[in-house]
């Protein structure tokens, strides 16, 4: 993922949702999609994923399903109802905060506006 602290900070929301229109995902697949959203504009690392996916499992937003595939274990996330919730408030405020940056971007400072 690009270092800007923007991005780091959008992380679980972005994981979230994620989950919440593909139901479950595995790690790598979701690494995958951002990249294939974003048009390689974000690539997020296994050091910045795996650390948020646990911590959401951690705080009961996510839960995790085993699965043997190609002899292979792999690790299903999936949204809890809790996370289901969670998602609907945390993309709300982040439709906000860019709402909110775009008009602070976007406006013309009248300088005769005193405080």
């Amino acid at each position: 993922m690009k270092n800007s602290p923007l991005y780091k900070g959008s992380l679980t929301t972005i994981i979230m949702k994620l989950l919440e229109e593909n139901e479950r995902m595995y790690g790598y697949e979701i690494t995958q999609k951002v990249k294939l959203i974003t048009q390689g504009e974000l690539n997020i690392t296994e050091g910045a994923l795996y650390p948020a996916l646990h911590r959401l499992e951690g705080e009961g937003l996510l839960e995790a399903e085993v699965e043997k595939v190609d002899n292979r274990l792999r690790k299903y996330y999936k949204l809890t109802e809790s996370g289901q919730k969670e998602t609907v408030n945390r993309l709300a405020e982040l439709e906000d905060f860019i709402r909110n940056m775009q008009t602070l971007v976007n406006s013309k400072t009248n300088p005769d506006l005193q405080f």
